[in-house]
C-alpha cells in the first residue's frame, strides 16, 4: 500500500537492503505509521527445532522496523540517516512456519521532526510483534532508531 507522495517501501527495502532479498521477505503493508512484513517458512533458515533462526527473526523484526521507519521519514532523507541505537528482544513462544512482523512507530512524526528542526538528534522507539499464523505473539522487539543529521 503506498500513496503518490510515499515511495513504495517494500520495494526499496529489497531494492536495497540484500539480506531482505536472501530471505524473501514480504513487504505487505507500508505506511508511516505501520508496516507489516512476512517471512516465509523456509527450511534452509530453520534452527534445531525446525522453526526459523533467531537471526532471521531478528532480521525479520529490524527490517520492519526500519521500513516503518523510512516510511515516516521518507522526506527527511536528504538531510538525515536512520540509523538504529539500541535493540531488545525478547523470544515468548517457539516460532514455527510463516511469522508475520508488525512494527509501530512509537512517537509521532511531528515531535521527531520538530526536534531535527532545532538542530537535535532525535531517538524514537519502534515497537515490533512478531506472530506465527495462529495469531500467537512469537517474539517482541523494540528497536530506538534516530536521525543523525547530515554534514
Amino acid at each position: 500500500m503506498t500513496t503518490e507522495s510515499q515511495p513504495d517501501i517494500g520495494a526499496l527495502m529489497t531494492a536495497s537492503v540484500p539480506m531482505a532479498r536472501t530471505l524473501k521477505l514480504e513487504y505487505l503493508e507500508t505506511s508511516p505509521e505501520r508496516v507489516i512484513v512476512s517471512l516465509p517458512d523456509q527450511s534452509e533458515y530453520h534452527n534445531h527445532v525446525g522453526g526459523p533462526h533467531a537471526g532471521a527473526m531478528f532480521t525479520l523484526a529490524e527490517s520492519a522496523s526500519g521500513a516503518v521507519t523510512l516510511a515516516a521519514f521518507a522526506d527527511q532523507l536528504s538531510r538525515a540517516v536512520p540509523l538504529p541505537v539500541h535493540v531488545e528482544m525478547d523470544f515468548k513462544k517457539l516460532a514455527k512456519g510463516v511469522l508475520t512482523a508488525t512494527a509501530e512507530l512509537g512517537r509521532p512524526v511531528a515531535d521527531v521532526v520538530a526536534e531535527l528542526d532545532r538542530g537535535e538528534r532525535p531517538e524514537f522507539p519502534v515497537k515490533v510483534a512478531l506472530t506465527r499464523a495462529d495469531g500467537a505473539v512469537t517474539s517482541e522487539m523494540t528497536i530506538v532508531w534516530t536521525l543523525r543529521p547530515n554534514g
